[in-house]
């Protein structure tokens, strides 16, 4: 009699041990594909992370999408709060991992970040291409979100704002009009076309223009993921430009950064160190 071998269960993943080396890998399968013999040589990114967060295969159009999609969140900017949580990180001399763990820590949020993101699929899930159900639930949420918080415990309180729109414009922002046009004109779903064309609408009836989140959640559900896939997804696209602007502050360092150099008073501080 042997002891039963304990087996990590995936439906994701499948290894073959190396012959001589029970910890390497000899072949990796990713939903029934050879990663390094087929999708390797053979796919694209995209198409690679489209796999890995459904096990399907993507389509052109799906594929075009998320890689665009990619593109459009990859850099929220200096002006987004995960991208400064980075960034005092790098002037301050924090390591790589501390930098993009203060970037998902503060992007996880209900501004703008990946728990937005979430609420805003699942409203895509309860109201769909369905502008009456849309216009009644952006004009109650607030109320509803109170009743919510009210009737059971979560680790998130009830949000201020729609998910999806910005609580802070006054109209809608030229980078957000430019990736909603440009993911419409490319989307294989029906979320992005119906925003694109009900946009004014819903913004009314929100009392806050859309925001980048709302139409990346809108992105996410014409790629037929779940809220849960669309967070994850969506902090991961996002840390491209917390990492650069990281790095970059780090090299221009403290003295040069407004938000610290101001606020600090050195005695008898003898000035930056020469290089050597």
């Amino acid at each position: 009699m042997t002891d039963k071998q304990e087996q990590i269960r995936s439906r994701i993943w499948l290894e073959e041990a190396e012959a001589d080396n029970p910890f390497a890998a000899q072949a990796c399968y990713c939903s029934g594909y050879d990663v390094y013999a087929d999708i390797l040589p053979k796919a694209t990114w995209a198409e690679y992370i489209y796999l890995l967060f459904t096990t399907e295969r993507a389509s052109p159009e799906q594929a075009q999408l998320l890689e665009k999609l990619a593109i459009a969140i990859a850099n929220p900017g200096l002006r987004d709060h995960s991208v400064r949580a980075a960034m005092n990180g790098g002037v301050g001399g924090s390591h790589a991992a501390a930098c993009l763990m203060a970037a998902l820590g503060v992007g996880a949020g209900q501004l703008n970040g990946a728990h937005e993101v979430r609420l805003a699929m699942k409203s895509w899930q309860q109201c769909k291409s369905d502008i009456k159900k849309w216009c009644q639930w952006l004009t109650t949420y607030s109320q509803q979100a109170r009743k919510q918080e009210e009737e059971q415990m979560d680790a998130w309180q009830a949000m201020a704002h729609a998910p999806g729109f910005d609580p802070h414009g006054n109209h809608c922002a030229q980078p957000v009009r430019q990736t909603l046009d440009c993911l419409t004109a490319i989307s294989p779903g029906d979320a992005l076309p119906f925003l694109n064309k009900n946009r004014a609408e819903l913004e009314q009836a929100s009392q806050h223009p859309l925001a980048m989140s709302g139409v990346a959640a809108a992105a996410l559900i014409d790629l037929k993921l779940d809220p849960a896939q669309g967070e994850m997804l969506y902090l991961m696209l996002r840390l491209p430009g917390a990492a650069v602007h990281a790095l970059e502050q780090q090299q221009y360092g403290w003295r040069d950064y407004p938000f610290f150099g101001a606020a600090l008073k050195i005695e008898d501080d003898p000035g930056p160190v020469p290089n050597t």
